[in-house]
């Protein structure tokens, strides 16, 4: 005799044709989270923000360059900086990108601790170039070389003080971070968040580099 399936009727015919649960807004959530690019969202945001902060650091750049020979009054380059000095405040602050990587590595890892004290170290660093230029900001005024002085004085101190302005918004950043991680207060990837500030660390790094060989290293 030949076997018979019957077809479920009734209750059982309602539960054969309910589908499995899907949840496609936690799928379309992250989904969204990242663009066409393969980068989140986040991470390109910054990308963006970092490009926009490129043009407004290669105008003071050009700036500088343009007038920093014009000294009808005053002091000239030459004679007020203090290479070797400096020298070693830009080594320290290349030296805060390196611990800001390990700080980014053991985030990775998850350890909470190590991660902590990478981001201070970094801070820490930061602090450190900075206080070297408010030094040298205060060597060069009683040399002579006031913001008013001369097209020279004002495109340094504008291109420079921006610049360490961006130092000082890193260091914000850094210790809040280290304050938001002892609270657990930092939603999504931690490690994500920490990557992002490296960027912008890292920019910050670059782009004294170049300030500081086009200034300080090549003559007028």
């Amino acid at each position: 005799m030949a076997d018979v399936t019957l077809a479920p009727t009734g209750e059982d015919a309602r539960a054969h044709e309910i589908e499995p649960h899907h949840d496609y807004a936690t799928e379309e959530s992250a989904v969204g989270s990242h663009s066409s690019t393969g980068l989140s969202n986040n991470k390109l945001a910054m990308w963006l923000f970092l490009g926009s902060e490129c043009l407004l650091f290669g105008g003071l750049i050009s700036t500088y360059m343009l007038y920093r020979g014009r000294t009808q009054s005053g002091p000239r380059p030459e004679t007020v900086y203090d290479v070797p000095f400096t020298s070693v405040s830009s080594f320290v602050l290349l030296m805060s990108s390196l611990t800001m990587v390990l700080a980014v590595s053991a985030a990775h890892r998850g350890d909470n601790r190590r991660t902590r004290l990478w981001l201070t170290t970094t801070a820490l660093l930061g602090a450190t170039f900075v206080g070297g230029q408010v030094y040298e900001f205060t060597a060069f005024y009683r040399e002579g070389l006031g913001f008013t002085t001369n097209l020279f004085g004002s495109s340094f101190y504008t291109l420079t003080g921006f610049h360490g302005a961006h130092v000082t918004i890193g260091i914000v950043m850094l210790m809040s971070l280290v304050v938001i991680t002892f609270k657990g207060r930092i939603s999504g990837s931690k490690a994500e968040v920490i990557e992002l500030i490296g960027l912008y660390w890292h920019f910050v790094d670059i782009i004294w580099i170049l300030i500081f060989t086009l200034v300080y290293l090549i003559p007028s």
